[in-house]
């Protein structure tokens, strides 16, 4: 099936990072179709608008949506323009922001998180009503029945997918009007799904509880602007912006985007993580029911972590260019049904192992106890020779795989 991508790669590194991921979706061999198109502040200074026509023509038709960065003006107002990812949200009526966040194969990164923060994402403070009144400036929140009612309906569908529990984050101790109304309306929708559990925590609240207890969360639904704190907190504890991805999904349209900015500091000088667009490249694979496929940019991103092919943001010295180079050839492999070559070739192309042993412990345990030298590389459960040796055990996570511990040369 021939799907159509509409591409916006933006301003800064969205010119990288983007182009980044369109290799690898081509190494998928699905039929995929880019269409690109330009939005941003570098479109506004040449053309009077941050987002054309022609931009929206393109969203409207396409399939999907991959968008880059943007870059705007800070601490001034510029007459006519206007933040394009926002205005795509609300003339598209994006109303559910997917931000997932799970632990990855790093240093200090804590195992077991695996939650997904589903934010509203047409209202609340970010309709940008704000005026001057003498020597106060006042910003409207608008919260709406519609809007609270329909981004619950998708969460609960979510977690109703997931682990079947939902959390409601808000503040209606304070604001009783506006974020009561969001959470009556959440709660009056999960009632409508039998055995998903559901618990409401106070935005402060939850902001602590996210650093001591990650792993407690499954899907988390919140306002808008709350929603954009926590999820850049949870990015943080995962790796930070560079492993972050986000999916803007309406009823006739969808955009995926890295969480992170345009990021002018490093724009052109070749080392942009391209991993988060390459993950919202994922997400979007996913949302055109190419499962399959979507799992292998994944893989490809769990290869270099733990090949420790990474760019300075996360610790490394690889480039841009080299960490897709790894991602790409794994995606490859697995398009061809070669998984082995795509997840067992060690870092550095090393000639040989010194031994292998054979862990019972959870994978996120065993990342952990990786040492330098040493890469832990996951094996399918199916078809795997058992080990005669006495000692060596095998472990099966919540996917079926079985995980094997290698020292490399």
């Amino acid at each position: 099936m021939a799907y159509t991508i509409c591409v916006i790669p933006g301003d800064g590194i969205g010119r990288e990072v983007v182009p980044a991921a369109i290799e690898v979706l081509r190494a998928t061999g699905l039929d995929l179709r880019f269409h690109f198109a330009e939005a941003g502040w570098a479109c506004f200074q040449e053309l009077g608008t941050a987002l054309p026509d022609e931009t929206v023509q393109a969203v409207r038709e396409a399939d999907a949506t991959l968008f880059g960065a943007v870059s705007s003006p800070t601490g001034r107002r510029v007459e006519g323009y206007r933040s394009p990812i926002v205005a795509l949200r609300r003339g598209f009526h994006l109303y559910a922001n997917l931000r997932p966040a799970r632990s990855w194969p790093l240093a200090g990164v804590r195992p077991g998180i695996d939650l997904l923060i589903v934010r509203e994402n047409t209202e609340d403070l970010y309709v940008q009503q704000e005026r001057l009144e003498g020597e106060r400036a006042v910003a409207e929140r608008v919260i709406t029945r519609q809007a609270s009612e329909r981004v619950a309906r998708a969460a609960c569908r979510l977690a109703m997918g997931r682990r079947r529990k939902l959390t409601i984050v808000h503040k209606a101790n304070i604001l009783p009007l506006t974020c009561g109304l969001f959470r009556d309306t959440v709660r009056q929708v999960a009632g409508e799904f039998p055995g998903l559990e559901v618990e409401e925590v106070l935005v402060d609240a939850m902001a602590m509880r996210l650093i001591r207890d990650p792993e407690s969360f499954d899907v988390i639904v919140t306002t808008n602007m709350f929603g954009d704190i926590l999820s850049d907190e949870a990015a943080a504890l995962c790796g930070g912006m560079g492993l972050a991805p986000s999916a803007n999904l309406g009823d006739t349209a969808a955009v995926f985007e890295p969480v992170h900015g345009s990021a002018p500091d490093i724009a052109g000088k070749g080392i942009a993580n391209p991993m988060a667009a390459i993950l919202a490249a994922s997400m979007m694979l996913s949302y055109l029911g190419e499962a399959e496929a979507a799992g292998w940019l994944v893989q490809g991103v769990e290869t270099a972590l733990r090949r420790r092919v990474m760019t300075p943001d996360l610790g490394g010295q690889a480039s841009t260019a080299q960490v897709t180079a790894v991602i790409r050839e794994t995606v490859e492999a697995l398009a061809a049904g070669r998984e082995r070559d795509a997840l067992e070739r060690p870092a550095g192309g090393g000639a040989g192992h010194t031994g292998e042993t054979w862990w019972a412990a959870p994978y996120h345990e065993l990342e952990c106890a990786v040492g330098d030298g040493l890469v832990l590389e996951p094996l399918p459960a199916q078809g795997v020779p058992r080990p005669a040796a006495p000692g060596r055990r095998y472990v099966s996570n919540s996917s079926g795989d079985i995980f094997r511990r290698q020292a490399w040369l």
